[in-house]
């Protein structure tokens, strides 16, 4: 799961940020309008984290902009704007959710996860592929009954594949997802194909039917 943090308390931030990375997650943070619009033009996000009083311009602003270029981004509103009259503007507008602050995380992780099934799982908090299942709540996978012993970015690596079944998938696409701002210092794609080769021999050992096929010149394509 890839998510942008748009929120210009730096505390706040870096707080979300900790608590998402140690569960998988990876994130971008932008500390405003502009800095948001600069990271979506760079990344395509599953949720968005949306913060109303920004330094430049107000949160309900990036509203319109997310549905129409990003329809699938999910849309969740923290604000210390309690009121109804928020409420209800942000959800008319198009918000998925609205966390007035101060949140507890472990809240607000939980909203999200709800989110991402919503948007990305039909709801489900599994996703299957032939003999490959992913619960997305339990962090585990499985082929048959064996569960697969994966890292963090293995399993996220697993679930970007099964949810793009059959299509093909660049080497660049897969580091932006896995990897999100940091690509920026990298200089190689020997990351990339590290982590696909374990993940591959994974599934090789344990029965897979799909499979990780490598198109040559382009990146993957799995199943």
């Amino acid at each position: 799961m890839k998510i942008l943090v748009v929120e210009d308390n730096p505390e706040l931030a870096d707080n979300i940020n900790t608590y998402l990375e140690k569960e998988g997650v990876t994130v971008s943070i932008a500390s405003s309008y502009h800095q948001s619009i600069e990271k979506l033009v760079s990344f395509e996000y599953d949720v968005v984290l949306l913060d109303l009083m920004l330094p430049d311009k107000e949160g309900f602003d990036l509203i319109p902009y997310l549905k129409e270029t990003f329809p699938s981004t999910g849309i969740l509103i923290m604000s210390a704007r309690d009121g109804v009259e928020d409420k209800v503007k942000g959800l008319d507008m198009g918000a998925d959710d609205y966390l007035p602050k101060p949140f507890n995380l472990t809240e607000l992780f939980a909203r999200v996860r709800a989110l991402y099934r919503r948007r990305s799982l039909s709801g489900s908090s599994e996703v299957k592929l032939e003999n490959i299942c992913i619960d997305t709540d339990s962090s585990l996978a499985k082929v048959d009954e064996t569960t697969l012993d994966l890292t963090g970015k293995e399993l996220q690596l697993l679930l970007f594949f099964v949810v793009n079944r059959k299509k093909l998938i660049s080497k660049n696409a897969i580091a932006e997802h896995l990897w999100g701002d940091y690509m920026e210092d990298a200089d190689s794609y020997d990351f990339v194909y590290q982590h696909v080769k374990n993940l591959r021999k994974k599934l090789k050992d344990a029965g897979s039917i799909p499979e990780i096929k490598t198109v040559y010149g382009l990146g993957y394509r799995f199943g």
